[in-house]
């Protein structure tokens, strides 16, 4: 019988070192991150670079929705994955992070496949549902309070068999400690109770950076 392992910083780096290459873009991002000071946190770690960009050619997606840009090294990953002809909407309200994930995008020469639209996500949802908009992949990283509505909204935007990937399900570990009820744990731990009892879609926790959620449209 197999045993999951503890994901400690050495064995991070080890698993980076044996995955496909960063593109120097990615890298530069990560370097810009490190000075944003506490907030870096929501950048998305470098396994899940690695599994954005695999997925995508997996998948053969070529629409993609992403619900929270940052400064665009999640989108980056996604782009570098899609065909000539895809196309990439990222959803964030942050003007000042999304200049900066702009000017990425441009210099790593992304910058066509990738649209930015900057209002609250929710506004910008309700508008694409109701033009019948469709995508392959949505990607989901943004407030953690409007996680079950982000999640409600994909799943009518999500082609069937498509893929909907959320963020931070595993909150640090603090969703499995029970003496835990600190606001966004049980934020957290109340969304992936959500997901499971769903019949939308079929989905699997994958234990990569904070931990990913992937579902299957049924």
């Amino acid at each position: 019988m197999g045993i999951d392992i503890n994901i400690n910083k050495n064995l991070e780096k080890y698993i980076e070192n044996f995955s496909a290459a960063l593109h120097p873009v990615q890298k530069k991002i990560i370097r810009y991150n490190q000075e944003l000071g506490n907030i870096k946190k929501m950048q998305v770690s470098v396994s899940q670079c690695f599994f954005l960009k695999l997925i995508i050619k997996i998948s053969k997606a070529k629409s993609v929705l992403e619900i929270g840009t940052f400064t665009g090294l999640s989108t980056l990953s996604l782009a570098l994955a899609l065909p000539d002809n895809g196309r990439i909407t990222s959803l964030d309200k942050n003007h000042v992070t999304n200049k900066k994930a702009i000017e990425f995008f441009k210099e790593a020469k992304q910058n066509k496949k990738i649209n930015t639209i900057i209002k609250p996500a929710l506004e910008t949802l309700i508008n694409l549902i109701e033009n019948k908009n469709n995508f392959d992949l949505i990607f989901i990283d943004a407030d953690k309070e409007n996680y079950i509505n982000y999640y409600e909204s994909a799943c009518k935007l999500l082609s069937k068999n498509g893929v909907i990937i959320i963020d931070n399900v595993l909150w640090y570990g603090n969703v499995a400690d029970e003496d835990n009820n600190q606001k966004f744990t049980k934020i957290i731990r109340k969304f992936n109770q959500y997901v499971k009892k769903d019949k939308k879609t079929e989905q699997v926790i994958l234990p990569l950076g904070d931990g990913l959620t992937v579902c299957r449209k049924l």
